[in-house]
């Protein structure tokens, strides 16, 4: 295996993510990690600029590549990277429970294979029906990680509130957040 890819909004980057991406090092042979900032997610509202968004994964993810992809689905993107030969792209069970109505699905996993990573209340019984409906379970690997239950979503309120995030989201990231006065936050807020 060469490539790895790990899309989201980021909005913002968590220890969820870090989590994530470190367990899939960790379980599968991965030579390059990339991690895909989605400017215009075509599933979902963001919060933050992609600028900010992209800033805030590349504190999160050092080390790995971080890109800012401007395609709103995921099989515009693999179409639009022929070199990303067969990767394996890097989802949470809570997107894979809903991968039938991404726009193209079969053809997604013609291009890339999927590592669905664990999450609490997406159990495999939930995740059956579409793997089922898929056919394509040579295709497709699950793999454990240390459960964080923690969204996006959920931080994006804490932050609003002033409330202490340090336990859900890294250092710098917290930092960054800060300094940009993102997510409601005012310079020299962090507790």
């Amino acid at each position: 295996m060469s490539i790895a890819l790990f899309g989201g909004a980021f909005d913002p980057p968590h220890n969820g993510h870090v989590e994530l991406l470190a367990a899939a090092k960790a379980g599968f042979d991965i030579k390059r990690a990339t991690v895909v900032v989605a400017a215009a997610p075509g599933h979902k509202e963001v919060a933050t600029p992609a600028a900010d968004r992209l800033a805030l994964a590349k504190l999160a993810f050092p080390g790995d590549d971080v890109i800012l992809d401007d395609h709103a689905r995921t099989v515009d993107l693999l179409r639009a990277h022929p070199e990303w030969r067969d990767p394996l792209f890097l989802i949470g069970a809570d997107e894979f429970a809903g991968f039938l109505s991404w726009k193209e699905p079969a053809e997604v996993l013609r291009r890339a294979r999927l590592g669905v990573a664990t999450r609490p209340g997406f159990g495999f019984e939930s995740l059956a029906p579409v793997l089922g409906a898929l056919g394509k379970a040579d295709r497709i690997t699950f793999f454990e990680i240390e459960p964080l239950p923690i969204a996006s979503r959920e931080l994006r309120v804490l932050l609003e509130a002033g409330d202490d995030v340090s336990a859900h989201i890294p250092a710098s990231v917290a930092a960054e957040i800060d300094r940009r006065g993102l997510y409601g936050r005012h310079q020299g807020y962090t507790r």
